[in-house]
């Protein structure tokens, strides 16, 4: 039986394990990426493994997150990855380059090659044929060491697209398609290999708007076919030397195949607050809308700009709407700039802010109470816009432009004929924005602002831990409930300390009062704890309050994996309905925890109500012996 692409990334990376399905394996890291947001502390953590230089083909360090400097933090920490960066082997692409994904894609992504990047949504990488995988900081650390990755061997499952798209359906209805079959714990643990006729006509920037929206289905990766597709676009990018053909043989084997019909697709939407909360555009009749923002790493790219401003071409943005419009990098940018199309969009009554990531993570841009903000992003949790009474709908930009036009939410059929754009054959190549390493480490000083602080570490595991369960929470908390990512509050990512005190706020904002007055304890949670952005701070915070488990019915990949690197159990319950017997402030001890954590089944008491609950551990030998030691750094040191 022959392979499908994504096992035959793995054999070539495979350095450690076995391919059998849901065993653990370890996999050698070609490049990594890392954002602002999450870099500085990756930064740090580097450091802390003592290596003098990176060790992958291609580490680059993004700063597209954190732009706004309402004070001198974020320009400090940019001043720290870029001075690290320089000593330590790795490209720094300056603030105003570019959203990470979006650049990468452009510049450094190479088809069959592995990335690593502190950012759930690295798997946009996918478009261009990598195996591009979301992590923790850490994770990403240890890869620049020249350490493996970690995952478990995952199920592949072939998304076969048939058929043509019609006219004013887009990429982005296609994953908002399977996101509505699926739902975002749709994914766990596996990877979408896209097949058929249907990819055929899809561009790269079109394949890269649905793996990076494959995070949302809680997937490992997403990956596309490396093809003539993808030749001509590094050709264009004036790479096609990074080209290799990348296909699945005839035989391949899937776990599972998932059929779409691109023929039967129309214009969808995403409603509040999640991804896979999707209906047609057609079903929502008089929506009207407050607020339009067009970019983010998911539909930034030239052609996606090009549609927009031909739909704006000669119509004035409605009076009661606010249009944002945030091109993906300045290579983006500068080619707008210069054939027009900008001006296209300013007539209109556009705001242009820079290219970053900006209204996607509330960094700006944040709509008033009670309104409709209408977003081309991938993300719609409640609150993570900036403001919590908003309603933010994901969409096509397609659909977004002529909405704002309207004024109200409008299925872009009615607009007229569709608006149809190229790939262009050959991009504008200016990297000036991107710093290249030093030559010599020893002539770069790293500069440290006043804002970073140390990283808080775990403690070798006690034979009995015991304390009150401190917040009782639903299903699909998300990393922004857990640790919030706000204009106010990213300034401070290097600031553990700080950002404790605003952990699990949006579910209850006494929660860091109560972990420092019970000398920390546990959180307990429903299904899909964890899920959305990698950020490890969703770990670390909790780790500096002194949380020792999170008892869960299951857990996100990534957060789970955050957890587990920062030496707090993840114990998912054998019996689900024992989460209902269980309320805040119970008493819970854990006896015999180093033999409880080998064998991989804790017993977890119940001292308030005398109740005793079986939890599973599903974790690797690997990790358990991670949880004992206290976490992947003291692991590391130890050895």
């Amino acid at each position: 039986m022959g392979f499908n692409i994504v096992e035959k990334i793995l054999k070539n990376h495979l350095v450690v394990g076995e391919m059998k399905k849901g065993r653990e394996i370890g996999i050698r890291i070609d490049q990594t990426l890392t954002q602002d947001s999450t870099g500085t502390m990756a930064y740090l953590q580097f450091e802390a493994l003592g290596v003098e230089k990176v060790k992958t083909k291609r580490s680059v360090a993004y700063i597209d997150h954190n732009m706004l400097q309402t004070g001198p933090e974020n320009a400090d920490d940019h001043k720290y990855i870029q001075t690290v960066a320089k000593k330590h082997g790795i490209y720094f692409s300056k603030p105003g380059n570019g959203i990470c994904h979006q650049v990468h894609l452009e510049r450094f992504g190479v088809p069959g090659e592995t990335l690593l990047g502190s950012d759930s949504h690295t798997p946009t990488g996918g478009g261009i044929g990598m195996l591009a995988i979301g992590a923790g900081g850490l994770d990403v650390a240890v890869a620049m060491g020249g350490g493996e990755y970690y995952i478990k061997c995952p199920q592949v499952i072939k998304v076969n697209l048939i058929g043509k798209l019609n006219a004013w359906v887009t990429a982005k209805d296609i994953i908002l398609e399977l996101l509505r079959r699926l739902t975002v714990k749709g994914g766990v643990n596996k990877v979408f290999e896209y097949a058929g006729d249907g990819v055929k006509a899809l561009s790269v920037p079109e394949r890269a708007t649905i793996t990076n929206m494959g995070a949302e289905l809680g997937a490992t990766t997403s990956v596309f076919p490396s093809d003539e597709v993808t030749k001509e676009f590094l050709k264009a990018q004036n790479r096609e030397d990074d080209f290799i053909e990348l296909k699945p043989d005839e035989d391949a084997f899937y776990d599972d195949v998932v059929e779409i019909n691109l023929n039967e697709l129309e214009p969808l939407i995403a409603c509040p607050h999640s991804p896979d909360n999707v209906v047609k555009v057609s079903d929502l009749k008089n929506v009207k809308v407050d607020q339009v923002t067009i970019g983010s790493c998911t539909n930034s790219s030239y052609v996606d700009m090009m549609k927009v401003a031909n739909i704006l071409d000669g119509n004035t943005v409605h009076e009661d709407v606010s249009l944002v419009i945030g091109p993906g990098s300045k290579q983006v940018l500068n080619m707008i700039a210069e054939n027009g199309a900008l001006s296209k969009m300013i007539a209109s009554g556009a705001r242009i802010i820079e290219s970053g990531c900006g209204p996607c993570i509330g960094m700006g841009q944040s709509p008033a109470n009670n309104t409709v903000s209408l977003r081309t992003i991938n993300r719609n949790f409640e609150g993570r816009c900036g403001t919590v009474s908003a309603g933010v709908y994901l969409v096509s930009p397609e659909t977004a432009a002529v909405s704002a036009i309207k004024g109200y939410i409008t299925d872009p059929r009615e607009f007229g004929e569709e608006i149809k754009v190229d790939v262009p054959k050959e991009f504008l190549i200016n990297d000036n924005l991107i710093v290249k390493p030093a030559e010599n480490a020893s002539d770069v000083e790293v500069i440290r602002g006043p804002n970073i602080k140390p990283f808080p570490l775990a403690e070798v595991l006690k034979e009995s831990v015991e304390g009150k369960v401190l917040i009782k929470v639903g299903d699909n908390i998300t990393t922004d409930h857990i640790m919030p990512s706000n204009a106010k509050l990213l300034p401070f990512r290097s600031n553990i300390p700080y950002l404790s005190d605003y952990c699990l706020a949006p579910c209850n904002p006494e929660f860091s009062k109560r972990a420092e007055e019970n000398s920390g304890g546990f959180i307990l949670g429903g299904e899909n704890y964890g899920q959305g952005s990698s950020r490890e701070h969703a770990a670390l915070a909790p780790l500096y309050l002194g949380i020792k488990a999170v008892f869960a019915k299951s857990f996100a990949r990534i957060h789970m994996a955050n957890l587990i690197n920062n030496g707090i159990m993840p114990l998912v319950f054998k019996n689900p309905s024992d989460y209902d017997n269980i309320d805040e402030f119970d008493e819970i001890i854990m006896e015999d925890t180093v033999n409880s954590v080998e064998k991989g089944e804790v017993m977890i008491k119940n001292k308030t109500k005398g109740m005793t609950y079986s939890m599973k551990l599903e974790v690797s030998d690997r990790q358990k012996e991670m949880l004992i030691k206290g976490g992947l750094i003291n692991s590391i040191r130890n050895k």
